[in-house]
């Protein structure tokens, strides 16, 4: 299979697992080996300043957490928009990557246009995303700048599957309990 990196995968509506349902997942790395991404529409309550704020000289304090997924729930992430994308530890699709945390707090700060702090990822090992995907557990659709840095994390799930249209927008106004319909 072609690589998912700088794509999204929308948990279908029979993803019940509350890790996953109605998640958004920007996938960031793709591999043999497996791949990695981050959810991007589960945001928590704590801040930078608050969990983090040794981030606080690269990034506002005010700025919220979001849940990047189950796996090294205490590992931090921060995935943003350079200036320069040579600035980014890890180049994820066009002007989007990680933020090298130790060079950015060691050194001189890369220029961001903007960023978002990830607790914990989504990771697959070897074949097992692809597994999930003949299952028809995600749906692919090409990752948008917007998607990323939604100002509307709650509406993301809803808001991409629209784009995708057809009966995906069927599915984008489906009630999470469908006996509420």
């Amino acid at each position: 299979m072609e690589s998912l990196a700088g794509h999204v995968l929308v948990a279908s509506p029979s993803i019940l697992d509350p890790n996953f349902e109605r998640t958004v997942v920007l996938v960031t790395a793709h591999t043999d080996e497996g791949a990695i991404g981050v959810i991007l529409n589960r945001c928590s309550e704590a801040t930078v300043g608050e969990a983090v704020p040794q981030l606080a000289p690269v990034l506002d304090a005010d700025d919220q957490i979001y849940v990047g997924g189950p796996v090294n729930p205490e590992g931090v992430a921060v995935l943003a928009e350079f200036d320069d994308p040579g600035d980014a530890g890890v180049v994820v699709m066009d002007d989007v990557g990680f933020v090298a945390l130790d060079d950015a707090l060691e050194g001189e700060a890369p220029q961001l246009q903007r960023a978002r702090v990830f607790a914990g990822v989504a990771g697959w090992g070897p074949e097992q995303l692809e597994e999930e995907l003949e299952r028809d557990d995600w749906i692919i659709e090409p990752a948008e700048l917007g998607d990323i840095f939604t100002e509307d994390p709650d509406g993301l799930w809803s808001a991409v599957l629209q784009r995708k249209g057809g009966g995906y927008a069927l599915a984008a106004r489906m009630p999470l309990d469908p006996s509420l319909n």
